[in-house]
């Protein structure tokens, strides 16, 4: 098979044993890669009403058909499961070496259920698996855990996607952590890898499929290097990084502040350009991108170099909570990075908890200490008070809409879709971002249709995806619904976000890869599949129609800034979306045609029965 092993190593921590998963071309044709073949692999393991860190609930960590080629943009892998925050389907992606590492050691992802009776790591090389006691790990950051593990083999080579400690005290929105501070941030994967005690895989190696043809693949990979450095966007992501958006951000009313009740902010004091003139700042890439949107800021503290923060990191720490102390958004995202802490759900719920403490819910004896806006030493304590599962931090951990319950308040008031806390994109200003929100496969995602970027002007011609009225509802469902298949795809190939790589490229690389003859429209297809698939997933796990919705206090209109009076149509876009998906408007579920219609069998038969 050309652009796969052919095999997924699956892996019983509880009886310690390993062995080959094969995987047929009929298979990976269908799935792809990444999320989506993990999607497929779950689905077979999925056992409703079970708890999600229950044993034998699968992790799954799986790299694409484009991971490990001369492609640019392509060092991703996903990891997926059922999210300890939600309770419905979770899926996370990063970038770095690993995933080349991954794909490198001989398998094309794997597959873990049980629990080890102690600590353990997996170490994969080769060809060749291991189960390895982490007892010493134990306890350490992913910092620590990373370089230890490579002391360890000798192999400086060697990459390791690990957890902190927040992983290990299954914080419900911990994450997974590779090559420093690369991280699967959102849905409490990290959570799932701690409930099995994995505390790391590390990968090595070089043994890559061949493609079907070389020759096409270097042709291809030369002009998208090309394309990518032509990019204007491509360019400003090289010099500021993500917080390049920042000001335009808060210009459109795009970036949330003072917990989605404001939009206007001293934005001058948290843009790439303030990181720049504050902080020695150098640029890092994941393998093989030409662009390098990565931060580092060197001696942030003597002799301690850290991540630098990106935008959605940036603004949740920062005006979520009214705060523009750099030095203080800086120390959050490394603690974060550290100790395996997904960064938006982190701030989004020290945010609720200042807003719960304006309100008089929240006192200073319950807390701890006082919480007045924009105080930036209290946000980096909230911080450890969570890592730590301290105080105040215990109720921080559980997420906004557990926190909105636990306290009897209101759930509008929770920032959250489906359990999952909201980005740091207001959905007042970009009406299909809105919809993209309630309907994504994990809850409130920026990524699972970034449509804010096509009413930037941005758009994807062979589908007819073009730029709109960004604070208009009406004719938003079609192609909200189509940018979502789509972007499904790049989590499956699997290909960084930032790619500007047109359709038909992508469809010319993963032929040239591979041998096939997929085209925009079997793309598309192949998209709604994924969409389709998840979303039966969560189904079997309670998703309703009534969980497509957005929270009360991420809609009601401002009366500042660019969307002052914007509040999105749901209802019209709910139903708009529903039609064109074929999704059922009283259960929210895809119809038994079109799942049928999608070749999702098992999934029309789990959904309506035979």
């Amino acid at each position: 098979m050309n652009g796969y092993h052919g095999r997924f190593l699956e892996v019983d921590l509880t009886n310690r044993t390993t062995r080959d998963l094969p995987l047929s071309e009929d298979f990976c044709k269908k799935y792809i890669g990444g999320a989506t073949m993990a999607a497929a692999l779950i689905y077979d393991r999925l056992s409703p009403g079970t708890d999600p860190l229950a044993p034998e609930n699968p992790m799954v960590m799986a790299t694409g058909p484009f991971t490990g080629s001369p492609l640019p943009m392509v060092s991703r892998y996903a990891v997926a499961g059922i999210s300890p925050l939600t309770g419905f389907w979770g899926e996370a992606t990063s970038g770095g070496v690993f995933p080349f590492r991954l794909k490198g050691s001989g398998w094309d992802g794997i597959v873990i259920t049980g629990k080890a009776d102690g600590p353990v790591y997996l170490y994969l090389a080769g060809g060749k698996a291991e189960i390895r006691d982490a007892a010493a790990l134990w306890g350490q950051d992913t910092y620590a855990t990373q370089k230890q593990i490579k002391e360890e083999n000798k192999d400086d080579k060697l990459s390791v996607a690990c957890i902190g400690a927040a992983g290990e005290k299954l914080v419900r929105y911990a994450c997974i952590v590779n090559d420093k501070g690369r991280a699967a941030g959102r849905c409490g994967l990290g959570a799932l890898m701690g409930s099995k005690n994995l505390k790391a895989v590390a990968a090595g190696g070089n043994l890559r499929p061949k493609p079907a043809d070389s020759g096409k693949i270097g042709q291809l990979a030369k002009q998208a290097v090309k394309d990518i450095n032509g990019n204007l966007v491509s360019v400003a992501f090289r010099e500021y990084g993500t917080l390049m958006y920042t000001d335009m951000a808060m210009v459109l009313g795009d970036a949330p502040a003072k917990y989605f009740t404001k939009s206007v902010f001293a934005v001058d004091r948290v843009t790439g350009q303030a990181l720049r003139q504050k902080y020695s700042v150098a640029n890092y890439a994941c393998r093989g991108c030409p662009i390098g949107c990565g931060r580092e800021l060197v001696d942030f503290k003597p002799g301690l170099n850290v991540d630098g923060p990106e935008y959605e990191t940036a603004m949740a720490f920062g005006p979520l909570c009214m705060n523009t102390d750099l030095d203080t958004i800086v120390e959050a995202n490394h603690l974060c990075n550290a100790h395996g802490l997904d960064t938006i759900s982190a701030g989004v719920c020290i945010a609720y908890a200042f807003y719960l403490y304006e309100q008089g819910v929240l006192d200073t004896q319950q807390v701890g200490m006082e919480l007045n806006w924009g105080d930036g030493r209290v946000v980096v304590e909230l911080v450890k008070k969570i890592v730590n599962q301290e105080g105040i931090g215990v109720l921080l951990s559980k997420g906004t809409l557990a926190m909105a319950r636990e306290l009897d308040r209101d759930e509008g008031e929770a920032a959250q879709v489906k359990g999952l806390e909201m980005p740091m994109h207001d959905a007042r200003a970009f009406h299909g971002q809105a919809l993209s929100y309630a309907t994504g496969p994990r809850g409130a995602c920026h990524l699972k249709g970034d449509y804010y970027n096509i009413d930037l002007g941005n758009m994807v011609l062979e589908y007819m995806i073009l730029p709109s009225e960004r604070m208009a509802s009406e004719g938003k469902a079609e192609p909200a619904a189509k940018f979502q298949s789509f972007k499904d795809m790049y989590d499956a190939l699997a290909l960084c976000k930032f790619s500007p790589i047109q359709v038909t490229q992508l469809c010319e690389m993963l032929n040239a890869l591979t041998g096939w003859d997929y085209d925009p429209d079997k793309l598309l297809a192949a998209g709604e599949r994924s969409v389709n698939l998840k979303r039966a997933i969560s189904n079997r796990l309670g998703v309703t129609r009534q969980h497509d919705g957005l929270p009360k206090i991420c809609l009601e209109p401002l009366q500042e800034g660019a969307s002052d009076g914007s509040r999105p149509d749901m209802d019209t876009m709910l139903k708009q979306y529903y039609s064109y998906r074929s999704w059922d408007w009283e259960t929210g579920k895809p119809s038994k045609e079109k799942l049928i219609e999608l070749d999702l069998t098992q999934a029309a038969q789990d959904l309506y029965g035979p």
